[in-house]
C-alpha cells in the first residue's frame, strides 16, 4: 500500500507540472491573440497617390520637355550623317579609291556616334527622371509613415505588391489630406431627360 501511495503522489506532481506548462502555454497564446488583434493594417496605392501630387504633374511635364530636347539633338544628328552619307553616294565615282576609304570610315563614325548618342540621351532621361521623381517619392513616403503613426496603423501596405491579405483600410485619402491634396469635385448628375 505505501508504494502506492507514493505512485500516486509522482503521478499527481507530473500531472500538476503538466497542467502548469499548459496554462503557461494557453496564457502565451492568448496574448498572441490579443496582440495580434491590436495591429492596424492599411493599405495604399503609392502610385496613384504619387500621380495626385502637384509636383508629379510639374515633374512629369519638365521630363517630357527634356526628352523632346535629347531627341531633336539625337534627330539632329541623325539627319546630318544620312545627309553625309547621301552625298558620299553622289560624290563616290568622282573621289579616289583613298578617299573613299577615308569618306566611308567618317560616315561610319558618324553612325556610331548617333548609336551612342541615343544610349546617352536614354541614360540622361533616366537620371534626369529619378532626379526629378526620388524626391517625389520620399514626401509621399513621409506621408504615409506620418498617417500610419498618427492613426495608429502597425502596417501599411502597397496595393501593388500585396496579392492576398488581412483586411485593413485604403489610407489614400488620409495621406492626400496630410500632403493637402483636395479631391476634384464630384461631376454632377445630368437632369433626367437632359443630353450633355
Amino acid at each position: 500500500m505505501l508504494l502506492c501511495k507514493s505512485t500516486n503522489k509522482k503521478y499527481i506532481k507530473i500531472q500538476n507540472t503538466t497542467m502548469k506548462k499548459l496554462l503557461v502555454v494557453v496564457v502565451m497564446a492568448m496574448g498572441m491573440v490579443t496582440a495580434n488583434a491590436q495591429n492596424k493594417i492599411g493599405y495604399i496605392n503609392t502610385q496613384e497617390l504619387i500621380g495626385f501630387m502637384p509636383e508629379a504633374a510639374k515633374a512629369d511635364s519638365e521630363l517630357t520637355e527634356y526628352q523632346n530636347s535629347l531627341q531633336k539633338q539625337g534627330d539632329d544628328l541623325n539627319k546630318e550623317a544620312e545627309e553625309k552619307a547621301a552625298k558620299f553616294v553622289e560624290d563616290s565615282a568622282k573621289l579616289n579609291p583613298s578617299m573613299k576609304e577615308i569618306k566611308r570610315s567618317e560616315i561610319l563614325a558618324m553612325f556610331q556616334r548617333v548609336q551612342n548618342y541615343n544610349q546617352e540621351a536614354q541614360d540622361k532621361a533616366n537620371q534626369y527622371a529619378q532626379q526629378k521623381f526620388v524626391p517625389i517619392r520620399n514626401k509621399a513616403m513621409e506621408a504615409i509613415k506620418a498617417v500610419a503613426k498618427e492613426n495608429g496603423y502597425t502596417y501599411v501596405l502597397d496595393y501593388a505588391s500585396v496579392i492576398v491579405g488581412p483586411p485593413g483600410d485604403d489610407i489614400i485619402g488620409l495621406v492626400k489630406k496630410k500632403l493637402g491634396i483636395k479631391d476634384a469635385p464630384a461631376a454632377k448628375p445630368a437632369a433626367p431627360g437632359k443630353i450633355n
